[in-house]
């Protein structure tokens, strides 16, 4: 199956690329000359750009690169160094626990996973860096939930689908809202089988000093080895290794 590419975004990019260094103003004549597009629709893309803030008007029918980019390269940068800091981290705990763990981050209205450590025994699932995942049905997500301010879960709830995984797949707006409530009091959040069958898995909040998350960590792995006792004593350990990287995330002003 041919993959299902948006063409006037790919052309979006080709005109970005434009922009370089030793050029960096571009005109609608450098959009027909270098990449076939007719003036009006070079114009309509410039416009289009410049109407999202990808792009400034530097004078008339001229456009430099907005700030945009700058914003956006400063957030890659924060998860990059936030992902230097987590993964020896990680890797202590699995090498501990002998499971899985991982940090994550909110995007989008989902958890992406920015560092992972995998234990040398196989695991049911293979969470790679950048995969993205539910935040309804995962103990990572349930925790960056639990964190929003109450408009932007109200948004979440009633905009986001929510799939059944599994027979334990938690949908009910109610039952949801309850478990969220729990969740923020109690300071960590569990998943058992939610998103993939026979999966368990504990989470915690790595917090800035406002009580905002910077990142979740997590241990996961095989229910039948991650019963109600290991899942306790992992989540003892994330809460100490939380705890310590709060105390460094504070020298940096996270």
């Amino acid at each position: 199956m041919a993959p299902q590419i948006n063409g006037s975004v790919v052309k979006a990019f080709e005109i970005l690329h434009l922009f370089t260094r030793d050029r960096p103003v571009v005109a609608a004549a450098d959009l027909v000359r270098e990449l076939g597009l007719n003036n009006v629709t070079a114009h309509r893309f410039l416009r289009t750009l410049e109407h999202v803030g990808a792009l400034v008007v530097e004078a008339r029918g001229h456009y430099r690169l907005g700030f945009v980019f700058a914003d956006l390269g400063s957030r890659v940068l924060e998860i990059e160094s936030i992902a230097r800091v987590v993964q020896p981290v990680l890797s202590a705990l699995t090498e501990a626990i002998g499971e899985g763990s991982m940090a994550t981050v909110l995007r989008a209205d989902k958890v992406v996973c920015i560092a992972r450590a995998l234990p040398r025994r196989p695991l049911s699932v293979d969470v790679r860096v950048g995969s993205e995942l539910e935040a309804y049905c995962t103990a990572h997500g349930k925790l960056w939930l639990a964190h929003l301010p109450e408009a932007e879960l109200g948004r979440y709830l009633a905009t986001v689908a929510r799939p059944v995984f599994t027979a334990t797949t938690m949908v009910d707006e109610a039952a949801l809202r309850a478990e969220i409530a729990s969740i923020r009091k109690a300071g960590y959040a569990f998943n058992r089988g939610e998103r993939e069958e026979g999966l368990a898995a504990v989470a915690v909040p790595v917090l800035n000093r406002a009580g905002g998350m910077i990142t979740g960590l997590s241990v996961f792995g095989p229910a039948a080895r991650l019963d109600e006792a290991a899942l306790i004593s992992a989540r003892d350990r994330l809460r100490r290794a939380a705890a310590d990287l709060e105390q460094g995330f504070y020298g940096t002003g996270l």
